[in-house]
């Protein structure tokens, strides 16, 4: 197959997704890395029907790379993921939103184009956690106690465009990260960045019922298939706080080769879940399906069926919509 990777510049020397394109080209695929960032782009012989199979993309906050995919898309290329789904998720706005809409656990949240208008927030929202409608990577995010915190955090908001701003979910201090790829569902903890004082072993572990059903769910709702999702354990449950359309998958066992299989798939399917992996490499697998940690509890599980969710999205048509 032949696949074009755009790089963005934060992640010209990142192991995700580089690590992928020299995989991808050890299995016999033609791979070409294109770096918006710092080059000049010839559109008309860049993005051309039939030049790719499938176009890829690590999206960055602000970076040039989802402009190409869309223009990618609008030719009737394949891309990883879906263009639209992922300017669905880049907007943490329009997410919050959608999600919401669509009956996922997520935090109320504000919007406000200048820091001032979220002093009309009442006493009662406080404590806020505010950050950009476009950051990735958690940049700028902050946990605003009171009004006075806000009020002197202005100035370096200010910057920042569009912000969104939600109650604070209280929790324990650690984030649970779920990554699906390839079908498959994994999920890690770490210390959160809004809490440094509580140091946590980012390690692999469990990953529940209801969490996996979620994770489902998301998918569902956005229209993605590589993708991952931050859950916080909050008092009434696990509460979703943001949704990556490229996550670093960090963590995840093989996670290089799962990555690629999964891109040669969807390649081929042009965004359907991938069935066998087998399929999308010609390679038998060297391992099971089902990881399981050393207490023989499931750390890796088959994505669940999507419940009420149907498997298709306002971000991203079904099938059967985009033959009308």
């Amino acid at each position: 197959m032949r696949l074009c990777f755009l790089v963005e510049e934060q992640y010209r020397y990142d192991g995700m997704p580089l690590e992928v394109v020299r995989r991808l080209v050890s299995w016999g695929h033609r791979v070409d890395v294109l770096r918006p960032g710092s080059s000049l782009v010839r559109l008309a012989e860049a993005v051309r029907a039939g030049s790719h199979d499938a176009w890829v993309l690590k999206t960055v906050s602000g970076g040039p790379g989802l402009t190409l995919l869309e223009a990618a898309a609008a030719v009737g290329l394949t891309t990883v993921n879906d263009a639209r789904s992922i300017r669905g998720v880049r907007d943490k706005a329009l997410a919050a939103v959608v999600g919401r809409s669509r009956g996922l656990p997520m935090p109320l949240t504000y919007a406000a184009a200048r820091p001032e208008s979220l002093a009309e927030l009442p006493d009662t929202e406080y404590p806020l956690v505010v950050k950009p409608a476009d950051g990735s990577s958690g940049r700028a995010v902050r946990l605003v106690p009171t009004p006075e915190r806000l009020a002197e955090l202005r100035p370096e908001l200010a910057a920042e465009g569009m912000l969104i701003a939600q109650p604070y979910v209280p929790n324990s201090g650690v984030d649970l990260k779920v990554y699906c790829v390839g079908g498959e569902l994994y999920a890690t903890e770490r210390c959160s960045p809004l809490h440094p004082d509580r140091p946590t072993r980012e390690r692999r572990v469990p990953l529940s019922a209801e969490v996996a059903e979620l994770a489902a769910e998301v998918g569902a709702v956005y229209g993605l298939d590589l993708y991952g999702l931050d859950v916080l354990l909050g008092p009434d449950g696990p509460v979703i706080v943001d949704v990556n359309d490229f996550p670093s998958f960090r963590l995840v066992p093989d996670a290089v080769d799962r990555v690629a299989r999964a891109v040669l798939q969807l390649a081929r399917t042009g965004g359907a879940v991938p069935g066998t992996e087998e399929a999308a490499t010609g390679m038998d697998r060297t391992k099971s399906g089902t990881d399981r940690n050393e207490a023989g509890t499931a750390e890796v599980i088959p994505l669940p069926k999507r419940g009420a969710f149907r498997a298709g999205s306002p971000l991203r048509p079904t099938r059967a919509d985009e033959g009308r």
